[in-house]
């Protein structure tokens, strides 16, 4: 089951549990536990919803593969180099940067990092 921590600098920690096989995105995941992560477009294409993903120590690194519109707006925002899609592609080592709209949580525990939006988009 992914555990899945939401961390911000401006709110108290909170815990979720995604469904084990679940294509819900960590966007999803956020909305459906109250959690404020900005977003505006839900398709990958703007980069609001931009995240750091932090792996707990010691659990395993995975990562459901980077969609062409997360791909872009990472490399726009200069988040990602072309090294890190290759590890992502071929060795299934998740980036350090997502998108929460088009990252999808495997079998891992992660803390997401990310900016308070203090109204619900």
């Amino acid at each position: 089951m992914p555990i899945i921590t939401f961390r911000s600098t401006t709110t108290k920690d909170k815990r979720a549990y995604a469904t084990t096989g679940d294509t819900g995105t960590i966007l999803a995941v956020a909305r459906a536990n109250d959690v404020k992560i900005p977003f505006e477009c839900q398709e990958g294409e703007c980069g609001s919803c931009l995240i750091r993903v932090e792996y707990v120590e010691g659990k395993p690194r995975m990562a459901i593969a980077l969609t062409e519109r997360e791909k872009t707006k990472l490399k726009e925002l200069g988040k990602i180099t072309e090294e890190q899609i290759a590890d992502a592609e071929v060795n299934d080592i998740a980036p350090p940067y997502r998108l929460a709209c088009q990252f999808i949580a495997r079998e891992e525990e992660v803390i997401i990092h990310y900016e308070h939006c203090p109204a619900e988009a």
